[in-house]
């Protein structure tokens, strides 16, 4: 079986156990209940337990269910920061089906209910974004890993969700201030991305199998760089991808405003005009298909969109030579999946 196909079943488990006791306390508890095993089991690439995986692997720790079970953990809490991002970014559609805000904003209109369905649809969603942080907390305590693994395991666990929380505010907080530096850009980048995609599901994996430091400082020098490069070619995609692929609308980071290295690198470059369409542009929940060439066009202009690829570059090829540098520290069949990791990381061939 694939290791997708076993972390989905690992999380079909959990969530079924998991619905089961929710819809015992009310019978109008069902959609809450299956809201989340659908969003979790709908959809996504389960990079961060993949990386979490073979991290222990890489480290010596051997194949089991039960470490299957504890690194998809991480799928929770990746679901939980989704939940939440979609409501901040408001956001109508994840991997092309209604955000969870506007899937019970919908509920709430079709039902006929009391009240205002937009902050029915928040709060469900605020709610639900909670439950699955519980739950992913609940699963890595829970799979059946040693409890000594599973305790220094939490030190890279309770840091991951203290960076990607610092990271997503500072990442909120940089549009409203119409920060557009590429210094702010970049430690978005690491501590929204970067760190909580790559460098601590590694690192996680790596303190389940018990690794001394030498392993855990291969893993971020690989971890880091490319994270970074993950995190940048989101952003390029978050503009110029195709929707078929994004499950997103095209150019939705535009209408969102998001304060991006490759929107750093065009402002950095832009002259008068162009900085006053950018200006005009970001942010504008209407802007429209001509909006969007727009500032497509001076994205690409500035020279931003090609900065950016370079850095993409730049970024993989550090973490190759960090691989190539593990030789001997890692196993080696966890250093060629982490090859091929690579090459999809960058490319977004997940």
């Amino acid at each position: 079986m694939e290791l997708n196909d076993r972390i989905d079943a690992a999380l079909t488990a959990f969530l079924d156990r998991q619905a089961a006791l929710i819809r015992e306390i009310d019978d109008h508890l069902g959609a809450y209940a299956e809201a989340v095993r659908s969003f979790v089991l709908g959809g996504g690439k389960r990079i961060r337990p993949t990386f979490a995986y073979w991290g222990a692997r890489g480290a010596g720790l051997p194949d089991s269910d039960e470490l299957i079970a504890c690194v998809s953990s991480l799928e929770l809490l990746q679901a939980s920061a989704l939940m939440h991002d979609d409501l901040i970014d408001g956001s109508d559609t994840r991997r092309g089906a209604p955000s969870i805000h506007r899937r019970f904003t919908a509920l709430h209109r079709d039902s006929g209910w009391a009240g205002d369905p937009e902050q029915f649809g928040t709060a469900a969603a605020i709610l639900l974004g909670d439950l699955c942080l519980a739950w992913s907390d609940e699963l890595l305590c829970s799979a059946g890993m040693p409890p000594e693994a599973v305790a220094a395991a939490r030190a890279d666990f309770d840091l991951m969700r203290t960076e990607v929380s610092a990271g997503q505010y500072l990442d909120v907080l940089s549009e409203v201030r119409r920060d557009v530096s590429e210094h702010t850009a970049a430690k978005v980048a690491r501590y929204k991305s970067a760190k909580y995609t790559i460098e601590r599901p590694l690192l996680l994996g790596a303190s389940l199998a018990d690794a001394d430091a030498g392993v855990r400082e291969h893993y971020s020098a690989i971890g880091l760089p490319l994270g970074e490069a993950f995190q940048l070619r989101d952003d390029v995609l978050g503009v110029f991808g195709d929707p078929a692929q994004t499950g997103k609308p095209a150019g939705d980071d535009l209408r969102e405003g998001k304060h991006t290295f490759l929107v750093a690198r065009a402002w950095a470059a832009a002259d008068d005009t162009q900085r006053q369409t950018l200006t005009k542009g970001l942010g504008d929940p209407h802007l429209d298909a001509a909006g969007v060439s727009e500032l497509r066009a001076i994205l690409t202009a500035t020279g931003a969109l090609a900065d950016t690829e370079h850095r993409i570059r730049a970024l993989a090829g550090r973490a190759e030579a960090a691989l190539e540098s593990s030789r001997g520290e890692v196993d080696a069949a966890a250093l060629e999946v982490f090859a091929g990791l690579l090459v999809k990381a960058v490319k977004r061939d997940f």
